[in-house]
């Protein structure tokens, strides 16, 4: 078979136009970055809020393994095949980071005959969007520095400045820097660091924003510092904010391409979802359901950070109430889970396959605790086994869950039918009853142990004094309200990435703590977690290279 940008370059695309107006998005209404992508005018979606919302699909997965899960594929499959049947469907998606583009995940299109397109352009540049993040939490820091270097009329403290710097790159030489060497001229010495932009407080506020009013107050909450009395500085107080709206006015705009099947995708932002909240933009959810009959999107990683952070920071914070959930599982990456390594997985193993059956197990229960219907998918290998495959549709029935066999990879929308179907009658028969995992009003530590306990199934939360005491001056402050965003690995139920299956009676490891005020939740950095991820041994990077056409080759 072709590889995945052979078969994204072979497609007939067509005119964004076109697929804008199947949306009802008149050709003004479209600010065109090239022929085959386009931004949705503000003008535009302010004008979409007295339409009925449509019905919310959250496409989430095991967690994830070497072997491959397939979550992005499969969420294009299935909006392609919702499409297909008649479905009216509209597809919500991240956009990539060049980080693991370059790194060793690759690119976050899909892939085979379940993408999105024009694939280089999404894995790459695109509209500019990460840049102009990248730029503005940048410019943030440079005013921060300035400020203290001129006088600090505002009472921050050099030492106690808490604004980072961030690159659009997996760079971990960058994670703890000196900044300001060379005498009185160069500005204040101070530590700093570098995250990814995918870690940025600015990504979370512009996919948390729901318009640029929002997205303008958000921005003006964010923390830079503190003064010696513990007082906070806020990105308003350094007279940054009109800035930043200047430099973000077009990267708040949903961009809208086209699956290889020629369906409608909006796709904006993109946190992580292990050290982020993993979802895309609030503004193009809230667009897309008053677009589309369904809305089929997705969030990072597992269930276990992805979904939670959907439900729990998202849907929270947006009044979301979605309807349904898919898990995504392969026969491969069970097999791992069961303890086969990645070179053993060609072997037929029954007893690792029953094994690895405890990670789904687990997802389903943690899915169901939120009052929704939960849906598998089985995104097919070539290799999978009838036997295989029975076992896993075996489970499923035994804990009463319905399940599809998906070859969307292989077949595009029409192998993820039988999957299209499944979910529509869902939709149809079984109403959602959602509710987030905690209140508001529930102290900040006992947020974080209660995610931990019912969904990672840990005994114990392990923190220092330092990061208990300052939470409880964060809620001394007034963010006690905050819901609690956990950074650790996505490997595992656990924050140790070794632990694979569904591990339980654990101690999660908190280390570190961030208050995100702008974008409205506390960061948790639990583990071993990098907020600046690193380079693999041999990054993907080394096989990327033009062709004598010009065209990019080694993007996968």
């Amino acid at each position: 078979m072709a590889s995945d940008i052979e078969i994204a370059r072979a497609a007939t695309k067509k005119p964004v136009t076109e697929i804008g107006a199947r949306l009802g998005i008149p050709p003004e209404d479209l600010i065109p970055y090239g022929h085959d992508k386009a931004k949705i005018a503000a003008h535009y979606l302010s004008n979409l809020g007295a339409k009925p919302d449509g019905k919310l699909i959250l496409v989430t997965a095991i967690n994830p393994t070497p072997a491959g899960e397939g979550k992005t594929t499969t969420s294009v499959g299935l909006a392609d095949a919702m499409n297909g049947i008649g479905a009216n469907t509209l597809l919500c998606l991240r956009e990539p980071s060049l980080g693991p583009c370059f790194g060793m995940k690759g690119g976050a299109a899909g892939g085979g005959h379940a993408q999105v397109v024009p694939m280089e352009d999404i894995n790459l540049h695109f509209t500019g969007d990460f840049h102009a993040i990248t730029s503005a939490h940048n410019l943030l820091a440079a005013m921060v520095d300035n400020h203290i270097h001129w006088g600090a009329a505002s009472g921050l403290e050099a030492s106690r400045v808490t604004w980072r710097r961030v690159l659009d790159m997996n760079d971990r030489n960058l994670r703890s820097v000196v900044t300001g060497l060379g005498g009185p001229a160069n500005g204040a010495t101070m530590e700093s660091g570098f995250d990814i932009t995918v870690a940025s407080e600015i990504m979370a506020i512009l996919c948390l924003a729901t318009d640029a009013a929002d997205l303008e107050r958000r921005l003006d909450r964010i923390i830079v510092g503190y003064r010696r009395d513990r007082t906070a500085v806020t990105c308003a107080d350094i007279k940054a904010t009109g800035a930043l709206m200047a430099l973000l006015k077009d990267a708040i705009l949903p961009n809208l391409v086209q699956t290889l099947e020629n369906n409608p995708c909006l796709i904006h932002g993109g946190p992580f979802a292990n050290i982020a909240h993993g979802c895309n933009s609030v503004i193009a959810t809230q667009a897309a359901l008053k677009m589309a009959d369904y809305v089929v999107t997705e969030a990072g990683f597992g269930a276990d950070l992805g979904a939670e952070k959907f439900f729990d920071i998202k849907c929270r914070q947006a009044g979301l109430k979605p309807d349904a959930a898919v898990l995504v599982a392969t026969v491969k990456a069970l097999k791992m889970h069961g303890g086969l390594a990645k070179s053993e997985l060609a072997s037929v193993s029954y007893e690792a396959l029953n094994d690895g059956l405890s990670n789904l197990g687990r997802h389903i229960e943690n899915l169901q605790q939120y009052g929704l219907p939960v849906i598998v998918a089985i995104n097919r290998f070539t290799s999978d086994t009838e036997g295989e495959i029975d076992a896993v549709e075996a489970y499923c029935a035994k804990v009463g869950v319905p399940v599809a066999l998906c070859t969307h990879w292989a077949e595009g929308g029409r192998g993820a039918e039988a999957l299209a179907r499944i979910v529509t009658e869902t939709l149809a028969t079984k109403p959602a009853d959602f509710r987030t995992l905690y209140p508001d009003d529930m102290p900040l530590f006992d947020k974080i142990e209660t995610v931990a306990r019912r969904i990672y199934r840990a005994d114990h939360v392990e923190a220092p004094r330092a990061v208990r005491d300052q939470l409880a001056r964060w809620e001394a402050d007034g963010f006690g309200h905050l819901p609690v965003c956990i950074a650790k690995t996505q490997y595992s139920f656990s924050t140790d990435p070794t632990r694979v299956g569904a591990p339980e009676g654990h101690t999660v490891r908190l280390r570190e703590v961030r208050l995100s005020a702008g974008a409205g939740f506390i960061v948790a950095i639990c583990g071993d977690i990098m907020t600046m991820p690193g380079l693999p041994r041999h990054p993907a990077a080394e096989s990327i290279h033009l062709n004598d056409q010009g065209l990019i080759e080694g993007l996968f």
